[in-house]
């Protein structure tokens, strides 16, 4: 079954581009612990295509650095440089996971202080 999705929305992976430009041009070069598989082009170009939903804030450090020409050398699997260094989490702004400060759950504003009376 074909997915329509990939033609012509870029939010689902990849575009239907995309999956071309990686079959004809692209060489895997690597994949990091959340899934994604970067691949460059023989003219040095880079992408990755993602492993589930499109989010940029999954892309490791050392991966951005790659993806970005900031370094030449492909990522080591194992990059953490410190031991007190902890996992990467992706940004949930705007989904049903983010942070919302209790009052606003409630719907209830709270007044740090007491009004004036007469």
């Amino acid at each position: 079954m074909i997915n329509f999705k990939l033609f012509f929305t870029w939010w689902n992976r990849q575009t239907f581009g995309t999956l071309l430009k990686t079959l004809f041009f692209g060489k895997l070069v690597g994949k990091d612990d959340k899934g994604n598989r970067y691949y460059q082009s023989k003219d040095n170009d880079r992408w990755l295509i993602y492993s589930k939903s499109v989010e940029a804030s999954k892309i490791p450090n050392e991966w951005y650095l790659w993806i970005h020409h900031t370094i030449d050398e492909t990522p080591k699997k194992d990059t953490k440089a410190f031991s007190w260094q902890k996992d990467r989490k992706e940004n949930l702004t705007g989904t049903d996971k983010s942070y919302r400060p209790n009052t606003i759950l409630d719907n209830e504003i709270k007044k740090k202080y007491e009004t004036w009376k007469n």
